[in-house]
């Protein structure tokens, strides 16, 4: 591939990318040795991650022994396949796996952070649509972005939907340890990396995670007890900073 060296595993990430933090957690449950190369998003992109990803040209890209896998539950997935041996992440009955495969998919479809395809979403034109303020649809180009961006009427309709989220999922998490039961799995390493993001919303939009979603708080921190959790989450306070920098970006202050 190209003229870069990309033998072993090699992970194209941003450090705050909550997508690539998945593809990090599921290489340390692993145990797989990688090497990280930070990209950046927000402005020049590297050869090596447009020519790995000439579809989406964006994070994550994990490249193994020269072969780009693109997509963050997709690359998850091939992780757990490509070391097999070791804490698989997706249970090995077919209902199961199916299951954990929708809730996935409901995450990346209803719990996005703003910075989500930051590089060619025009943010003040979504944010213009109102009738999709009840759209789960986009729900994090739409609650995420709103609960920093707006105040007043539009703010407290999309901290309602991002509320209405949160209780579908502790309703799903129930009393189980993990969202697969007693073992870390799928589902988790695909929602915890969204958790540091809630500090931002929770500072914005003036209400409390824990008041609405006390049990997926709470799983929250059992996660983060996990040393691949910890070490690939970002701190809370740091993403706050990162945030005020979307929110100069994109003219929203």
């Amino acid at each position: 591939m190209g003229e870069v060296d990309t033998k072993g595993v090699v992970l194209l990430d941003f450090w705050v990318s909550a997508f690539g933090q998945r593809c990090r957690i599921a290489l340390a449950e692993k145990g797989v040795e990688y090497e990280y190369r930070e990209e950046n998003v927000l402005a020049d992109k590297s050869p090596l991650l447009l020519e790995s990803n000439p579809v989406y040209k964006k994070i994550p890209v994990l490249i193994h022994d020269g072969n780009p896998v693109c997509e963050s539950l997709v690359i998850v997935q091939y992780i757990d396949e490509a070391w097999p041996h070791r804490a698989p992440l997706l249970p090995a009955d077919p209902y199961a796996r199916a299951q954990a495969r929708f809730w996935a998919d409901f995450i990346d479809k209803k719990v996005r952070p703003p910075y989500a395809d930051a590089s060619h979403i025009d943010y003040s034109a979504v944010c213009s649509q109102h009738s999709l303020m009840v759209s789960f649809m986009y729900q994090f180009y739409e609650c995420g972005t709103r609960l920093w961006k707006l105040k007043g009427e539009e703010q407290a309709a999309a901290k309602k939907v991002f509320i209405r989220i949160l209780m579908r999922l502790e309703g799903e998490l129930g009393d189980k340890k993990y969202f697969g039961g007693d073992a870390f799995g799928f589902v988790d390493v695909a929602l915890v990396p969204f958790v540091p993001w809630f500090y931002t919303y929770e500072t914005c939009a003036g209400f409390s995670v824990e008041e609405v979603a006390p049990k997926l708080v709470a799983w929250g921190k059992r996660c983060m007890e996990r040393e691949s959790v910890a070490n690939a989450l970002s701190d809370p306070h740091k993403v706050y900073e990162f945030a005020g920098v979307l929110k100069k970006r994109f003219g929203v202050e």
